[in-house]
């Protein structure tokens, strides 16, 4: 079995630009599982349907669900548990990763932790990869090359910081795509419903603009793909 673990920024991404019902003619042909986590669920769906703002995104994300396209793992009592402990290490690992001189810098949240959790079990258990579908670009370069984002955040702080580089193991060999990559994916397949010839590269712009880290270079490179 083949599976793909959404972090809740691209479900949010595809829904904002008109794209999730391409989700479901993906899933036709991938053979096999969309899984999401209960920390994404809850952001995606439970919470942001107590909102009027995000209510409409979320009955539409719900619907998904309700249809089997994205789902929950289907892990035992003991995954669960191992889950939350690997889920934590990974959160109490990346938060204090690094130092300023007056606090540990915040990188990952539950949600990433928890997807980060999930592939290592389930890489563990079907000895493949179960890659993570992740917009944001701090969890792809901690995971990529922790020392990158060093620079990136010590750019952005203003400040030095100090490195636990001990940690850096830690998030290595995981397997990571962006929307945008999986809206590629999507366009070559010819599953979305958009005939025009620049609808690929509006696609991947709306992606862009809704939150998925890609440089100028990069969506230049894939529209010439």
């Amino acid at each position: 079995m083949k599976y793909l673990i959404f972090d809740a920024g691209p479900l949010i991404n595809f829904s904002m630009n008109g794209l999730l019902d391409s989700f479901e003619k993906l899933k036709q042909t991938f053979k096999g599982e969309f899984l999401i986590t209960k920390e994404v669920k809850k952001e995606i769906i439970d919470h942001p349907k107590t909102v009027k703002r995000f209510k409409l995104g979320a009955i539409r994300l719900e619907q998904l669900y309700n249809r089997g396209v994205f789902k929950l793992a289907d892990i035992n009592q003991e995954e669960v548990d191992e889950l939350r402990r690997l889920r934590d290490n990974f959160l109490q690992k990346a938060n204090s990763m690094f130092k300023t001189k007056k606090r540990d810098v915040h990188l990952l949240d539950k949600g990433e932790c928890a997807a980060l959790a999930l592939s290592t079990i389930l890489k563990r258990k079907t000895k493949q990869d179960a890659p993570l579908v992740i917009d944001e670009r701090t969890t792809r370069i901690l995971c990529e090359n922790p020392g990158n984002l060093k620079k990136l955040m010590e750019k952005k702080l203003h400040t030095s910081i100090k490195a636990n580089v001990a940690s850096y193991d830690l998030f290595k060999g995981f397997k990571i795509i962006r929307s945008t990559e999986l809206a590629y994916i999507i366009h070559k397949k010819g599953l979305f419903n958009l005939d025009h010839p620049k609808a690929f590269e509006a696609i991947v712009y709306g992606l862009k603009f809704k939150g998925c880290s890609i440089s100028e270079k990069e969506v230049q490179a894939l529209g010439k793909m």
